[in-house]
């Protein structure tokens, strides 16, 4: 799976991923992209699935037809998710394609 963390996802998350490819927006220069054209940019890359912090996405966007998994985590704080980072990871494995899913801490 090819996943995109959005600004706010802690990087440490990355490596309870593998062995899936997991990419920064940051990285990539995408920093200063607005939500819509993350999310475009996201799909026309063939990313799977988007893990944000960003908990008003849902309500400043259209999210259906997309085929980009979207799991927002309802907080920043690294030493919080750390604990659950591999339920974190069997949860983006269940979902289905363009589906979105919050994940609570």
């Amino acid at each position: 799976m090819k996943i995109l963390f959005d600004q706010g996802t802690p990087l440490p998350l990355r490596r309870h991923l593998r062995p899936h490819q997991v990419d920064a927006a940051a990285e990539l220069g995408w920093s200063s992209l607005q939500n819509c054209e993350l999310l475009e940019r996201a799909e026309a890359a063939k990313y799977d699935a988007l893990i944000t912090t960003d908990q008003q996405l849902r309500h400043q966007q259209n999210l259906g037809g997309g085929r980009l998994r979207i799991l927002v985590l309802m907080t920043t704080s690294w030493p919080r998710i750390r604990p659950r980072a591999t339920e974190v990871r069997a949860r983006l494995e269940q979902m289905a394609e363009g589906e979105y899913e919050e994940m609570s801490f």
